[in-house]
Parts: C-alpha cells; structure tokens; sequence
C-alpha cells in the first residue's frame, strides 16, 4: 500500500470518492497529517472513515527506532524504522536560522562511493515521498520543534529516486502541508548527470550539491563509481546548465581523505578544473565548495587529512578564487554522519 503522506490534495480527494466520502474531507485529512496529527488522532474523522482508509493506504510515520542526542551541540540522531521494518536514517541539527533534517531517500544505496556507511550493504529499496516527508513529521512531533531547511543527504542517491523525490519536493513545499520553501532545501548527488538535466527543466529553486571529492577522472573513479558513466567533465557541464537555466548557486562537496585527494597539487587542480570549466569572461557563475574531513568507516580504513593539511587545501582554492569552507562537524560524539547508525543495527 502507498503512503497516505505521499498523496497530491487532488489524488486524496480521488482516493475519499473512492470509499464514497466526500471530497472535502481530504482538505482535512492532508492539513492535520502534515501537521502531525496522525489518522487515528483526528477528532473529525469517524471511526468507519478511518477503517477505510487504512485497508488502502499505509497510514503509518516512521518510528524512532533509536534516538542519539549529542550532548556536544544537541544534535539529534534518529534510526527511524518504516512499516515493512527496514531502517533509514535522519538527523536534526540546531543553527542561528533554525532546525534543519538531513533526511534519506532510498534503503541502502548501489551509488557504491568508497568512503560511504551508506553504500556498503547495497540499495535495499527506494522511499516513497511520503515516507521521506514522514521523516520531518516524525521529527516534528517527537522534538515538538518545527523544521524549516531540509537537506537531502542522508542514506540514498536522490537522483537515484528521481521520481519520488520530486514528489517529495513538491509535497514539502505546499501551503496547508509542511510548507517548507524551496531555497531552504538542498539536495546532494553524486552526479547521476541525466537526472541533473531533467531537474533544471523543472523550475525547482532548491539548492544543489554535488559530491564532486575529486578534480580528474582517474582520482575519482577510484572513490566514486558513478564517474565511470559520467565523469568530471560531463557533470560539470550539467552543473553549468543547471546554473544557466535556474540561476541557483551550486555547492560542491569534497571530502578529504588522508592520502588519496588532499594535496596541494589536487587543490590547484581543482581550482583550475572549476574555473575552466564553469567561468568565462562573460559569466561569473559564483562557486563554492564544502571541504568535509572523511568520517572514519571501519570498513573503508579511510582516514581524515589533518587539520594543517586542510586548512592548505581551503587557503589554495581561496587564492585560486575559489570560496571554500570547512564543514562544521556536528554530532561527533554520537556518530552523526549518515549510514553507520543503521550498519550498526543490521549488525546486531
């Protein structure tokens, strides 16, 4: 059965006609769930509406399996376990602006990026969009907080999930739902580079990241599969049409990894790679990228570059005109980044 949460207000009015209810009851159903009021909570819903309801739609929010609360900075780890028992993971971290979720998108992931918790078991199945918006309903209710940015990079490959995940992009930013503005979301890939295309034709101003960790084909295809299909120079032409069509800044991720990308000789080459390949005289495409210490993964034997030698690799991509930043790591005392909760769990 589909989620409940994943209906359009237009498909749940079909779907009350269909168990001989009247449409005006879907208004209400899709407010209160997205306000977390769940089925079985809803004062004005009969019992027997109710019962109809259930036998054709999973009415289900994810549950918190196990719950970490960082008592560094208050950062919130959720295993949340979904209705046929496989797990994901989502985490709450507090700014200035407010609460952000990194939410998943897919059980597993077949992307197969060597530094990653996420990957090493393979993709299990793709989330409904549903049960990605149940993971800040979820959150809401539990925290009794209201999230107002979400970040796509959890357990999954969105772009991997294209079809769910625009669902999900257009459920969390409707009025009378979650309502959640597109420039407070960013969505991470890999680089699935057809899918890059098909979502700057599809006027989502969300912000996007790509998960570049290498500035040439050879360094990056060791760590990164998928730039065995697409490799640097064909993603970053689609980021440059990406920009071109949708005027959104592009963020590029890089995760340092002791050894294998952190040179000084990589940094100007990426810097070159970026200028190259997305500046002209004509266009000042701005760039930014996210310099992230590789988390330690048991089975990667994948170690961080060190302070020093980050702090180089940002000071050379400053002076090559680059803007970079150092991610701050939230969390590090409960493990925060992606995938190791749950390999923890299938573990046990």
């Amino acid at each position: 059965m589909n989620s409940i949460y994943s209906y359009y207000p237009d498909e749940l009015k079909e779907l009350m006609a269909s168990i001989g209810e009247p449409k005006y009851r879907a208004d209400q159903i899709f407010t209160q769930l997205h306000k977390g009021i769940l089925l079985d909570e809803m004062t004005n819903v009969g019992k027997k509406t109710k019962e109809k309801i259930k036998e054709i739609t999973d009415t289900d929010l994810p549950s918190v399996n196990k719950k970490l609360i960082s008592k560094i900075d208050g950062t919130v780890k959720y295993l949340f376990e979904l209705s046929d028992k496989n797990c994901i993971e989502a985490v709450v971290m507090q700014y200035e602006h407010g609460y952000t979720l990194c939410i998943s998108s897919q059980v597993g992931c077949r992307m197969g990026c060597k530094f990653c918790a996420s990957t090493i078991a393979g993709r299990v199945r793709d989330l409904e969009a549903g049960e990605m918006l149940g993971q800040i309903i979820a959150a809401n209710r539990d925290l009794g907080i209201r999230i107002s940015n979400v970040v796509m990079m959890g357990i999954g490959e969105p772009l991997d999930n294209f079809d769910n995940t625009v669902r999900f992009l257009r459920l969390v930013n409707m009025e009378g739902g979650v309502n959640i503005g597109y420039r407070h979301i960013s969505l991470s890939t890999c680089g699935v580079v057809p899918k890059i295309y098909a979502l700057s034709e599809l006027d989502l101003p969300i912000t996007l990241s790509i998960s570049l960790h290498a500035p040439d084909d050879e360094t990056r295809s060791q760590i990164m599969p998928v730039n065995n299909k697409w490799g640097v120079s064909e993603l970053l032409s689609a980021c440059k049409d990406y920009y071109k069509k949708t005027g959104r800044r592009i963020s590029f991720e890089y995760t340092l990894i002791s050894g294998k990308n952190d040179s000084k000789k990589l940094a100007e080459q990426l810097a070159s790679v970026l200028n190259s390949s997305l500046r002209s005289r004509d266009e000042g495409m701005p760039i930014h990228v996210n310099l992230i210490p590789v988390n330690e993964v048991g089975e990667t034997g994948f170690k961080p570059a060190d302070k020093k030698g980050i702090s180089e690799f940002a000071r050379t991509l400053e002076s090559k005109g680059i803007r970079a930043t150092v991610r701050r790591k939230l969390g590090s005392d409960i493990n925060a980044s992606c995938g190791q909760l749950r390999r923890e769990n299938m573990q046990d």
